[in-house]
């Protein structure tokens, strides 16, 4: 049954819990896998996590594990592994960011401004599919192209004689690094475009028609309407990137793998992997996870506060 509430000048109709679940049981149903799924692979893993703080061991379980407390995190930070495998996260998360945060905002500006809307709707397919393609493709598809001798890459540079031997794209350090970059800006600066032209619709139209009034040019209009307008969800987005910033991505690691690149490539997810699953540590992985996480929502908690103080919403 509703019911009416009078809140100041406004009348609020408020509908019982019974009376919203009949009339829309079936919203509420498909809604019900998503949310088990979030609850079991978000939240029913927790309990695991005292594995952290024990020298666990699967044939004796939680209970028949000794408690270690602290004594696991105290041999992670002593390990010299541990902290070259955090300085390559922490850096390379830093140029990711650094170099691919603003790439999306550039497309969805560029992306805005064109007026063909059938080549629109073309570009922004080809920019969103590396999106949905999984890192393994993209890994070998990148060794076929950027091998030192018979790479596509090298063969054409050399072929238009720009250079006289191969660039050891994947094959040296430094050289790996950068390409290791600028392909994951290329396979993930379609998604984010797709949440910077999902803001820009919703950017009032009054507020283009009145700065070509004033005589604002294209560039004027992207610089003091489009940006402004979506300055809130650059912000939110910052801040959930900068939660990443200890996090590494095992799947585009291990598609790029390489012994000659291992000095770079070695990040805590790579770690994990190695000392955690690999040599049987299960608490010593747990452990390296739990300070990632944390690490993460210090780092979220913090940019959310700068934001407000220079007068954002926030994230929170």
């Amino acid at each position: 049954m509703s019911k009416v509430k009078k809140r100041g000048k406004e009348i609020v109709t408020t509908v019982s819990w019974k009376n919203a679940l009949k009339r829309d049981w079936q919203l509420y149903l498909m809604l019900l896998l998503p949310v088990i799924m979030v609850v079991l692979f978000n939240y029913a893993a927790y309990p695991g996590l005292r594995m952290a703080f024990m020298d666990y061991k699967p044939a004796k379980g939680y209970d028949g594990s000794k408690w270690v407390g602290m004594e696991t995190f105290i041999k992670i930070f002593k390990d010299a592994d541990f902290i070259r495998a955090l300085k390559n996260s922490i850096v390379f998360n830093l140029l990711d960011l650094l170099v691919g945060f603003p790439m999306p905002i550039i497309l969805a500006l560029m992306l805005n401004e064109l007026k063909f809307l059938k080549f629109k709707k073309v570009t922004q397919t080809i920019l969103y599919l590396p999106h949905f393609l999984s890192w393994a493709i993209i890994g070998s598809v990148a060794y076929t192209m950027f091998r030192p001798s018979s790479g596509l890459i090298n063969v054409i540079m050399m072929d238009w004689g720009l250079i006289s031997e191969g660039v050891p794209f994947l094959t040296e350090k430094y050289h790996w690094a950068v390409t290791y970059l600028l392909i994951g800006v290329w396979q993930n600066m379609g998604w984010g475009t797709i949440l910077y032209l999902a803001a820009i619709t919703s950017i009032n139209g009054e507020l283009y028609e009145a700065a070509i009034i004033d005589g604002a040019n294209r560039w004027q209009k992207m610089w003091h309407v489009t940006l402004p307008g979506i300055r809130g969800t650059i912000v939110t987005l910052l801040i959930m990137n900068l939660g990443r910033v200890m996090g590494s991505n095992l799947e585009r690691l291990m598609a790029f793998d390489n012994t000659q690149v291992r000095d770079f490539q070695y990040q805590l997810a790579v770690y994990i992997y190695q000392k955690g699953l690999g040599n049987g540590k299960f608490s010593q992985g747990t452990a390296v996870g739990l300070f990632q996480s944390l690490v993460g929502v210090v780092l979220v908690l913090l940019s959310d506060k700068i934001a407000k103080m220079l007068g954002e919403d926030g994230l929170l």
